[in-house]
């Protein structure tokens, strides 16, 4: 009994614990909301509506966060990584980065629909499975770096895709520190996947969060290296980097969830190709 009630009152100081977290994160954002335009200047009222980005003060504040991380951390480790493994290697890397994801992507698949892309990604799966040595060689394709086309290509789906498919709306814009730019649907997706993908359940339970970690740290490098000189570019030529990053992320997403039947993909791994910022977004960044 004794040790019922201890542990009645530790789940109630985490509970507790919990709800200050919230409540201090629920402040957080009331006070980071950016203030609307006037009724009357229509302009900006329309531009304010596009952006959809009602706490753009705190997430600035979290995009500059991130420059930071990046300036400091990421990008000289992208660097080093780059300098160091020759491109045979970090073509590996990304197979099998890639391979990891497919089981989720092939369940993403089915979801939405998409029988045909379905049955590339099992195809894909089950070839590099047994031909690419795990994965390590993207036979599929026929890993060639010169004609990414080849065979059977790789495409990605989320969960956040997902919903979008199933008439989910984005919700705000978010600027998620570490994780980057995003929004309430794909943020949401993106907590989800942790528990539904399969692979987070291919390792014993007490590493199943190393793993997971493990796998977005070597994809985030991975996909710095191969996109410096394109930030680089993309910062240099734009007026207001933030909306810059804001436009090419839901140009991105619109493409992705589309599966390539909209516009054209402006970036297709958050740096490939590069757009500058409309004018619309160039408007609404400047109403505060």
């Amino acid at each position: 009994m004794r040790v019922n009630v201890i542990t009645l009152r530790a789940r109630a100081k985490v509970a507790n614990a919990g709800i200050g977290v919230a409540a201090i994160f629920t402040l957080a954002l009331l006070a980071g909301c950016a203030t609307p335009p006037p009724a009357d200047d229509k302009e900006a009222v329309a531009a304010y509506n596009e952006a959809n980005d009602p706490i753009e003060p705190l997430n600035r504040y979290f995009f500059e966060l991130n420059r930071f991380l990046d300036h400091i951390l990421l990008r000289p480790v992208a660097e080093i990584y780059r300098g160091i493994l020759p491109e045979g290697a970090r073509r590996s890397v990304r197979n099998v980065s890639r391979h990891l994801d497919t089981p989720f992507i092939f369940a993403n698949d089915l979801l939405q629909g998409e029988v045909e892309r379905a049955s590339d990604s099992f195809g894909r799966f089950a070839t590099n499975s047994f031909f690419g040595v795990g994965g390590l060689f993207d036979v599929a394709a026929g890993d060639n770096p010169n004609d990414p086309d080849a065979g059977i290509p790789f495409h990605n789906e989320d969960l956040g895709q997902t919903l979008a498919v199933w008439g989910a709306g984005p919700g705000p814009y978010l600027m998620l520190p570490i994780i980057g730019p995003s929004n309430v649907r794909d943020g949401l997706g993106r907590l989800a996947e942790f528990y539904a993908d399969p692979m987070t359940y291919a390792v014993e339970n007490q590493h199943r969060t190393g793993f997971s970690l493990a796998r977005s740290v070597v994809r985030g490098i991975d996909i710095r290296s191969r996109n410096i000189e394109s930030f680089d570019e993309i910062e240099r030529g734009s007026i207001d980097f933030y909306a810059t990053v804001r436009s090419l992320y839901r140009q991105h997403r619109a493409s992705e969830i589309a599966n390539g039947r909209g516009p054209e993909n402006p970036l297709p791994e958050m740096g490939d190709a590069l757009e500058k910022d409309d004018k619309a977004e160039r408007v609404s960044s400047n109403v505060k």
